[in-house]
């Protein structure tokens, strides 16, 4: 089991940038592929993008391909999420987790795990 704890949301103006942090707990954090979703209110969770167990891999949903950019680090058990270039479309709570079979779902229901969120504001 792990334990996620993201940080680093905020209110910034639009075509500024943010990085998000998910720390995780325990000692097996390199098993997990981990991915990063947002829901705006009123709307679904929706998928942002993945990274593999090592991060030689990563992928992201068209709306933020070019954008953002997933990073880890296994020795300090954290996931990354960089944010340029925002948008206010980009409003939304963010939430990472963490995905025990390593297969970088785009669905939610992929992942086991889940942070609890950090809000993320885009003014125009």
């Amino acid at each position: 089991q792990v334990q996620l704890v993201e940080s680093g949301g905020g209110l910034v103006q639009a075509g500024g940038s943010l990085r998000l942090s998910c720390a995780a707990s325990g000692r097996t954090f390199r098993r997990y592929s981990m991915g990063w979703f947002r829901q705006a209110p009123g709307k679904e969770r929706e998928f942002v993008g993945a990274i593999s167990r090592t991060g030689y891999s990563t992928s992201y949903a068209d709306s933020v391909k070019g954008r953002f950019t997933i990073s880890r680090d296994n020795a300090k058990n954290t996931v990354y999420l960089q944010m340029n270039s925002l948008k206010p479309e980009d409003t939304a709570v963010y939430y990472c987790a963490a995905d025990p079979n390593g297969e970088m779902a785009t669905s939610a229901s992929g992942y086991d795990y889940w942070g609890q969120g950090t809000q993320v504001t885009v003014s125009s």
